[in-house]
């Protein structure tokens, strides 16, 4: 099921909630709604569902405009953060409901309905828990039955709003696989909402990123994590560290270095800024040309296989994080208060209009 929208623009008194969102998501793919608290990203998904309605602008089931058709009538399956499954009913009565309150005429038998709960039950890893109800479960089991339910009408739309938000570290994580596992099994087109960046970055076949009611960026994990749109997204995905200086004629020269900035050509001597990733900053004992930031070393922390350090640049004035592997830090031997030289690499330089 492919989901084009077209224009579509929501207010909610003088918020302007989605501002011409244009946007396609693809039929049988895992696309996640990603940005901050705020950014329009749930409301979206309600005016997919039919839960909200759009001031202007269409929604189309593929090719067919379902903008002003009730939720029932596009099949869309929604789960939401806390589950909402009925307390007095047993797991089984929970992913079953859906189906036993249908119009008779529309409703499976008695025989039918079995079967398929128990299909999906089995599906979701839930078999042993059918007579339990909703507070002998986990958080985690609780999402699956959520889950189950919403899968058992048979829709043509899976919608999720901050699926794991309520659960723990350690559960999220193994439920945000499981759902990737579960995904390409059934390859049902599914649209997730998250203000998780690395939840994004490892489920979702493609990122839409949401800022202030509007769609800043498009694309793959890799493409917006390597190439961003614009410094909001590459400042939202992940830590950055700040590199200020000048663009002119396709160089930037960045705190007192000088690094090639291409698509700058035409720039004449603008403000810019360069972001770099805390990985991508190599620290040496020795300065590599012009290329090289001297720096204080001002804290270092483990964990687990990488190591953090926070340095001071600039006159002690600014600080930037770097990270290495566990085996590098070990070797470098770095103690708080030696000089080292930090040099940047694949760095992101934006002019100053562009910020």
């Amino acid at each position: 099921m492919r989901i084009e929208l077209e224009n579509i623009s929501k207010r909610f008194g003088d918020f302007h909630a989605l501002n011409e969102i244009n946007l396609s998501i693809p039929s049988g793919g895992l696309t996640a709604l990603l940005g901050p608290s705020g950014s329009g990203k749930t409301t979206l998904l309600r005016v997919i569902a039919g839960l909200e309605n759009p001031e202007s602008g269409r929604i189309l089931f593929d090719g067919e405009d379902t903008t002003a058709s009730d939720v029932r009538e596009r099949r869309v399956g929604f789960v939401f953060q806390h589950y909402a499954l009925f307390r007095h009913m047993t797991v089984f009565e929970n992913v079953s409901f859906g189906l036993r309150v249908r119009p008779r005429e529309e409703r499976p038998s008695k025989k039918e309905i079995l079967e398929r709960v128990n299909d999906l039950l089995h599906l979701l890893q839930l078999e042993n828990f059918s007579d339990r109800y909703p507070v002998q479960l986990s958080g985690g089991q609780r999402q699956r039955v959520a889950l189950a339910r919403a899968l058992a009408v048979e829709p043509q739309v899976m919608l999720l709003d901050e699926p794991f938000g309520a659960l723990d570290a350690k559960i999220r994580l193994e439920l945000r696989r499981w759902l990737r596992r579960l995904h390409d099994k059934i390859n049902l087109t599914t649209v997730f909402v998250t203000h998780d960046q690395e939840e994004a970055l490892e489920v979702a076949d493609v990122i839409v990123i949401t800022n202030e009611g509007r769609i800043e960026q498009v694309g793959t994990p890799e493409q917006v994590y390597e190439a961003p749109a614009n410094p909001f997204v590459m400042d939202f995905l992940g830590h950055v560290n700040l590199f200020r200086g000048r663009v002119h004629s396709g160089l930037a020269y960045l705190e007192g270095i000088e690094l090639p900035a291409p698509e700058h050509h035409a720039a004449e001597d603008v403000p810019a800024v360069g972001y770099v990733r805390p990985h991508d900053l190599v620290l040496e004992r020795k300065a590599t040309g012009s290329g090289s930031i001297r720096a204080r070393v001002e804290r270092t922390q483990v964990v687990g296989s990488v190591a953090r350090v926070s340095l001071t640049i600039n006159g002690n004035h600014e600080t930037i994080e770097a990270e290495l592997t566990r085996d590098l830090f070990l070797k470098l031997a770095l103690v708080k208060g030696e000089i080292v030289y930090v040099r940047p690499r694949n760095v992101r330089v934006f002019a100053d209009d562009e910020i």
